[in-house]
């Protein structure tokens, strides 16, 4: 029997999610657990499955349409059903048929986009919907199509997508025109502002108006439209730093064991363990040690995790991922080296999945190959903490009583107060810097 499919919440707090690509054609079936659609949230794409065997009817939205959460985007059949009148079943669910010019052909993504026909079969919105997903492209009636992303884009942009050449189907405007646009405005040279008249001396005084200084003679700029990606972040951060008590904890580790003992990992070892790989067992050592570290804050209750998952700070184009490691304790260096290579690839390329993205209760950001000495994190919410890891370099330090020179690193632990009394931070701090001194106990 036939049914609705409707856009799923793929994280907890989401409202609506941008329908990034069909995974099943129109008239096609589909297994249980096969991807029917891939969703883009704001910092991964998720393949979201079929819970049960069928057929994909009818799609009702085209690929970069913006939906809200629970809205139907598609009609499913049970396996080989066919039906006869379409939009008799389409009125049945609520459904309401639209324009042929608005009609929707969902391919899968490893299908080249293909030229639409001269004359589209009839598609479907739900009556509930704000906006029907709209083909691109000039119509006879020289109305141009875009999609809702690309609307979007181009506002956010303060572009106007009808003077945007479109290059998806049917020449609709699509996302790659906007930013393809948004690039092509950041290269263009400010226009020179045309030379004034000479004042008439004759004419009284114009009543004067508070106005902003005018920028320098040659002064230009650029705006770079935000991202979801880019909000999401900012979101974030701000939320922590307004509604999170940090409180900080620095330590300074002398790590000549550590380096030495990382280079006879890497002599003996097929899989190459980065200095950041250690680190990362090291602090899964020091939440055994320290449990109460464990934790995240909640409205009712401090949630303690029986299991140590950590996140890893990942730079991208499009900003910081923070993929999670989960049971590192559980876990040889080799498997934290090749599960890290993995996690930075993957947020690299833009094939995070949401749940990669979920849990953990402490965060390690490396700056220290950039040559950064120090430096204080943002704690990455609901995470308890977050360690900040500066660069390794020379330093002088006094070792039975004499002044030696030794290899140093300077680490911050930003914590949240609620769950982490100052005390027990420091004891995990500890059992960290006690690990990095005899990196031994990270590998027994």
């Amino acid at each position: 029997m036939a049914e609705l499919f409707r856009m799923p919440a793929v994280a907890a707090d989401d409202t609506a999610g941008v329908l990034s690509a069909w995974q099943v054609a129109e008239g096609a079936a589909f297994a249980a657990d096969d991807a029917l659609i891939s969703v883009e949230t704001d910092k991964a794409e998720v393949d979201v499955p079929a819970e049960r065997p069928g057929v994909l009817l009818k799609a009702l939205y085209e690929p970069g349409a913006e939906i809200e959460v629970g809205t139907p985007v598609a009609v499913l059949g049970a396996p080989d059903e066919s039906v006869g009148d379409l939009d008799a079943l389409l009125a049945e669910l609520g459904v309401a048929p639209v324009p042929e010019a608005d009609a929707v052909r969902p391919e899968r993504r490893t299908v080249p986009d293909t030229p639409a026909p001269d004359t589209p079969a009839p598609a479907a919105v739900p009556q509930s919907a704000a906006s029907p997903a709209a083909e691109a492209g000039p119509a006879p009636g020289g109305r141009l199509f875009s999609s809702p992303l690309a609307r979007r884009l181009a506002r956010e942009a303060g572009l106007d997508p009808a003077e945007l050449t479109g290059t998806g189907p049917g020449g609709r405007v699509v996302r790659r025109d906007v930013e393809a646009a948004v690039a092509a405005r950041r290269h263009r040279p400010e226009p020179s502002a045309p030379p004034r008249e000479p004042a008439d001396r004759s004419a009284p005084p114009a009543p004067s108006r508070a106005q902003a200084p005018a920028a320098p003679a040659g002064a230009g700029h650029q705006d770079i439209p935000h991202t979801r990606m880019r909000r999401a972040i900012a979101a974030r951060l701000t939320e922590s730093k307004r509604h999170t008590p940090h409180f900080y904890l620095r330590a300074t580790c002398e790590v000549d064991e550590l380096l030495a003992f990382r280079q006879r990992i890497n002599a003996a070892s097929p899989v190459k363990v980065s200095l950041n790989d250690i680190l990362v067992k090291a602090a899964a050592l020091a939440h055994t040690a320290v449990p109460e570290m464990n934790a995240t804050w909640h409205a009712d209750a401090v949630r303690r995790y029986e299991s140590v998952d950590v996140s890893i700070a990942v730079a991208t184009d499009g900003g910081l991922l923070t993929p999670v490691l989960r049971g590192v304790e559980r876990m040889s260096l080799s498997a934290v080296a090749t599960a890290t290579r993995d996690r930075a690839e993957r947020a690299r390329s833009g094939t995070l999945r949401q749940a990669d993205l979920e849990g953990g209760s402490l965060t390690i950001s490396n700056l220290g190959m950039y040559g950064v000495e120090e430096f204080a994190a943002i704690i990455n919410p609901p995470q308890a903490a977050i360690l900040a890891v500066g660069a390794v370099r020379d330093a002088a330090v006094v070792r039975d009583g004499a002044v030696t020179a030794a290899k140093a690193m300077t680490v911050v632990l930003s914590v949240d107060h609620r769950p982490v009394d100052g005390a027990v931070a420091a004891r995990w701090l500890a059992a960290f810097t006690d690990a990095l001194a005899d990196p031994m106990r990270i590998v027994v």
